[in-house]
């Protein structure tokens, strides 16, 4: 039996949580282990663990894997979440990177002056509504089909309902003018392995707070201030 994948980050949201949800809507299982002091990180880089000096890291078939992108990529090609051919492939690596732009925007969030957070509020609402969510709203509307590539569950639509429950933290109704998003989210979120990773007590990680935040300051020497956009 293969070893459980191992995650190498913080105790909290950051790039890895899209690996955690990518894992867990392929029913994986996988181990964590949390970086909380600045020796743990250097053991790492001292080690050679991390290629370009940089976490999230993944333990995972004998390799060591860093870079979100291609962590990502090679769960979805593994578990048979990244399409049928190249074209559908293509199609994922589309939404994926439109999704990832919009989380990008959220990913910063903690890190902000409480001015700024305010600030970016608004922006992350705006992007999402204006460029982002019509996008998605339109792809469903016009084939008529369940997921967004194929009629198939994939990454993309992972990807996608993990940055609307993002964006409904800052704005709990922005899919109320976006029908198909809203039957999306309920059908996506009723998928048994996503199900189960939503439930409390899963590795899922809550709203990043003050002592996340600390914590990648401290370990990355990361002691600037973060401006919004």
């Amino acid at each position: 039996m293969c070893p459980k994948p191992k995650l190498y980050y913080f105790d909290g949201r950051g790039k890895m949580e899209s690996i955690r949800w990518l894992l867990a809507a392929a029913g994986v299982e996988f181990e964590e282990e949390f970086l909380e002091t600045r020796d743990q990180y250097e053991k790492l880089l001292q080690g050679g663990s991390l290629l370009f000096q940089q976490v999230p890291m993944v333990e995972m078939d004998g390799m060591r894997m860093v870079q979100t992108r291609a962590i990502l990529s090679y769960i979805a090609a593994k578990y048979n979440l990244y399409g049928k051919d190249l074209k559908e492939r293509a199609l994922i690596d589309m939404y994926v990177g439109g999704t990832d732009d919009l989380m990008g925007l959220i990913l910063m969030f903690p890190f902000l002056s409480a001015e700024d957070k305010e600030k970016q509020r608004a922006l992350i609402v705006q992007k999402a509504t204006s460029r982002y969510f019509p996008v998605y709203e339109k792809v469903l509307k016009d084939h008529g089909q369940d997921f967004l590539v194929g009629n198939n569950f994939s990454w993309a639509d992972v990807h996608l309902l993990e940055a609307i429950l993002m964006v409904e933290e800052k704005k709990s109704d922005v899919l109320s003018g976006f029908p198909q998003l809203q039957a999306f989210k309920a059908r996506i979120s009723s998928i048994p392995a996503i199900k189960k990773f939503l439930e409390p007590g899963s590795q899922r990680k809550p709203v990043p707070d003050d002592k996340f935040v600390e914590t990648v300051r401290r370990v990355l020497c990361m002691y600037y201030d973060v401006k919004a956009n």
